[in-house]
């Protein structure tokens, strides 16, 4: 399947949810918001959240520092 993740042509093999992608880009439990074609999902919303062929997300996530 063919994504646009934050604004690169990306194929996934294995993800089929919002949560599966996140998995599979290892930013699980990492306090990431995602967008999926332009609607804020919220946290609760991505295990049941399907992905199609040609949608586009954008993931934000938080990096601590100092």
């Amino acid at each position: 399947m063919k994504l646009i993740v934050n604004g690169a042509s990306l194929d996934i093999d294995q993800a089929r949810t919002i949560e599966e992608l996140l998995v599979e880009l290892k930013l699980a439990g990492k306090g990431a918001i995602v967008e999926l074609n332009q609607e804020i999902l919220d946290k609760s919303q991505h295990a049941e959240t399907r992905l199609a062929n040609g949608d586009k997300v954008e993931i934000v996530h938080f990096v601590g520092g100092g």
